[in-house]
């Protein structure tokens, strides 16, 4: 077993794998099953997950040694008492908040949480009796203002992974904790070498584990990262959902792991760099990336997080009409237009914010960059090209 004490780069290299269980190969193996056959009648009625029979998998749906292998890596990180592979991203948020709530129970959403998560939120859970509210997107302490009686989780992503707002993660996990309210964070855009929400006493810890832990847009994949008092429910809800992740998705997560730290080093020091000159061009009103000095969450990144990404995005300056917004983007170069983001090539996309608890005031068009692992000059002249051509329509 891997000492927990080194440091992340240690760890990502390292956890989760068995060379002597697999004669000597450095990678797990692809491990493609559904049915596992048992000599005896007694161990196949005992298994009930692998995780109390080591070595034994008693159904594929419940996981391989593939899959095992990069929940392990994973828990490490993120110092998780269990973690759990499901599908995609949107999986391990949805099945997460299911494990949670019940009919009857509220939830407090962050209200620049990701779309799919808002559409869940505010369109299928009070169709299951479970009522649902938006808070500011910096929340700190003040939440407890919106507890309720019946209130049982609090969802957060920090940043928001459109507008990259910050939120106070001790102070709401210390409000929640108070009330006995569990905490909910994705935790993509830092990944746990950026920040480790478990630390900072947020209940469970999510990955659309697709981005960075692939991290070569090959794969759908989501992880759960659980402490003690959460993981059997969240491994509950898992098996009745029918949630696993397929064994190519996970050995592809887990080859991916491996190089996370010097990807993230890389696409962060670049985004940094480009942060930096975006925010001197006349086009660009705002620039959005917790890491710049003047970012309203730069403080709370600084205290909490230890590190970054290549995700952030620009605020252009008002009077910019969609078919000079078009131009700029389809006339890149080395910026594809696409969803997600964290693979090693740049992406770039726009935004249209959507708020319930506070209104987004900002009239200017947002578009969302990814950096990927190309030169940082290459990438600058090609959104110096993109300006000419906004500029020009």
């Amino acid at each position: 077993m891997t000492d927990r004490r080194n440091k992340p780069a240690t760890l990502v290299t390292h956890l989760g794998r068995n060379p002597q269980r697999q004669f000597g190969a450095v990678n797990p193996p692809v491990v493609r099953a559904s049915t596992v056959i048992f000599d005896k009648l007694e161990d196949f009625e005992s298994v009930r997950d692998h995780r109390s029979h080591p070595g034994r998998f008693g159904y594929g749906r419940f996981g391989t040694i593939t899959t095992s292998s990069l929940e392990e890596v994973v828990s490490g990180l993120e110092g998780a008492a269990e973690s759990f592979l499901v599908s995609s991203g949107l999986a391990a948020i949805t099945t997460s908040l299911l494990a949670l709530l019940t009919a009857g129970d509220h939830l407090l959403v962050v209200d620049c949480a990701y779309g799919p998560t808002r559409v869940f939120c505010s369109k299928v859970l009070p169709d299951l009796g479970i009522a649902v509210d938006f808070v500011p997107s910096d929340v700190g302490g003040e939440i407890a203002d919106h507890f309720r009686e019946n209130t049982r989780a609090v969802y957060l992503e920090s940043p928001g992974s459109l507008t990259f707002e910050m939120q106070d993660l001790p102070a709401v996990a210390a409000a929640a904790k108070a009330r006995g309210i569990v905490t909910v964070m994705d935790n993509t855009w830092a990944s746990p070498l950026g920040c480790r929400p478990l630390a900072l006493g947020i209940d469970i810890s999510v990955h659309a584990a697709t981005k960075h832990f692939v991290g070569h847009s090959d794969a759908m994949l989501g992880v759960i990262s659980c402490n003690e008092e959460t993981a059997a429910a969240v491994q509950r809800m898992v098996r009745a959902l029918g949630q696993s992740a397929g064994s190519e998705e996970a050995y592809l997560g887990q080859r991916g792991v491996r190089s996370l730290h010097v990807r993230l080093e890389r696409a962060s020091a670049s985004a940094l760099e480009l942060c930096r000159w975006l925010q001197g061009r006349p086009e660009v009103a705002r620039v959005l990336y917790p890491p710049l000095p003047d970012d309203p969450g730069h403080a709370l990144w600084k205290r909490d997080f230890t590190g970054a990404c290549g995700l952030f995005a620009i605020l252009l300056e008002e009077g910019y009409e969609k078919p000079a917004v078009a131009a700029m983007l389809e006339g890149y170069e080395l910026f594809g237009i696409g969803a997600s983001w964290g693979g090693y090539e740049s992406l770039v996309r726009t935004e249209v914010p959507r708020r319930s608890a506070r209104s987004w005031d900002a009239s200017g068009v947002v578009i969302r960059y990814s950096i990927g692992l190309e030169d940082c000059e290459d990438l600058r002249r090609d959104l110096e090209s993109g300006f000419n051509r906004l500029n020009a329509t």
